[in-house]
């Protein structure tokens, strides 16, 4: 038996250990920043509190019962076949307990599915294996990446705070604005899915699925794909951070204008040292995640880029296919995921990167000429 100096040195550590090491033992919902979320959680807590109270009385009689009238007592099992009082009690009592369950619960769920009277709203689409938002109201649109490092998920490099949380471009949002979500996917079925905003709909092909959110209090609130997706669904986080109206407004106009200086570059004269580099950037980005860092793939499903006939063949080919995708395949179709500047840059890249040394250079233009045939 353990003394009482060990069971000192057991639990000392347990109270001497930091928040973020005693959060890991957090077995309960989380109340949110939303009426929904608050909602759903004293929900919760009411239906828990029903299910204690319901096992407490069930089978403190079935303890009881078994202790008090057992054999070595002398009880004497009583003998009966039905009872018509007993019956209509134990029908009436679950029937009553389950309206008074059904009654909140329908309350709230009314509140989740009402999107009536949106402010804002945003168009999600899931990709493998990334999210693309469009501002419908705004003419904002971006796609959403992880931004954690190959060299942190390989292990090469100490990770982040947020490993496996963060991306280059989060979700923007007003405080105290009503914001209607539209999900939907390009490819497979994937999964939205934010907890402290209480939202979670599955983006599924040819469907729209609809849900909404009013954010209480600013912050930055994590999330990530729920719907195993493929390959790499680990990889497809969500972040959504909510600010001040001035401050959205702000974020707003530097998009659009983003998206002018953007539109302009088309026009540009590219060398192909500035190709080279922004393509990298785009492949880090898009994708890195099949073909590798070193170009080599993950044969059969993804084939290396390095010494490959489409690298090294006629551009043409290699723009088209990153524009269109290969049908059947994990080969998505670029055109509209990528400007026509960033697929310039990345079929330059993929043909002068890891030795390839093909020499020549996409431009926007010709892009553009590819994507208009």
């Amino acid at each position: 038996m353990l003394s009482r100096r060990h069971l000192m040195a057991l639990a000392l550590p347990c109270l001497t250990a930091p928040t973020s090491v005693l959060a890991d033992w957090e077995v309960n919902m989380t109340p949110g920043v939303t009426d929904v979320s608050q909602a759903v959680f004293d929900l919760h807590m009411i239906i828990f509190w029903i299910c204690v109270v319901i096992g407490v009385v069930v089978f403190g009689v079935m303890f009881y019962s078994i202790f008090a009238h057992r054999k070595s007592k002398g009880a004497v099992p009583a003998q009966f076949h039905e009872s018509t009082t007993v019956e209509v009690i134990w029908t009436i009592i679950p029937f009553a307990i389950l309206i008074g369950m059904a009654i909140p619960a329908t309350g709230t769920l009314i509140k989740m599915y009402d999107t009536s009277d949106a402010d804002i709203e945003i168009l999600i689409t899931g990709y493998q294996w990334k999210w693309k938002y469009e501002y419908l109201n705004e003419k904002v649109s971006f796609f959403s990446n992880m931004s954690t490092t190959q060299e942190q998920i390989y292990n090469f490099d100490e990770k982040g705070e947020h490993y496996l949380l963060e991306v280059d471009e989060p979700v923007v949002i007003p405080v105290g604005k009503k914001v209607k979500f539209l999900v939907t996917a390009a490819d497979v079925i994937h999964s939205w899915w934010v907890p402290a905003l209480a939202v979670k709909r599955d983006a599924i092909p040819g469907t729209v699925n609809e849900s909404w959110t009013r954010v209480n209090e600013p912050g930055i609130y994590r999330g990530q794909c729920a719907e195993l997706c493929g390959k790499d669904h680990a990889f497809m986080p969500v972040v959504v951070k909510a600010v001040s109206e001035n401050e959205y407004q702000e974020w707003v106009l530097a998009k659009q204008e983003l998206a002018r200086q953007e539109f302009e570059l088309n026009n540009k004269e590219w060398t192909m040292e500035e190709l080279m580099a922004r393509g990298e950037q785009v492949y880090q980005r898009a994708c890195v995640a099949c073909h590798q860092a070193n170009g080599l793939g993950l044969p059969p499903a993804f084939p290396a880029l390095k010494d490959s006939p489409v690298a090294l063949g006629p551009m043409e080919g290699h723009i088209d296919m990153i524009l269109n995708g290969v049908k059947g395949t994990s080969m998505q179709a670029f055109a509209d995921q990528l400007s026509e500047v960033d697929i310039a840059a990345v079929t330059t890249y993929e043909r002068n990167a890891w030795g390839n040394n093909v020499g020549d250079m996409a431009t926007p233009k010709m892009v553009a000429e590819r994507k208009g045939q």
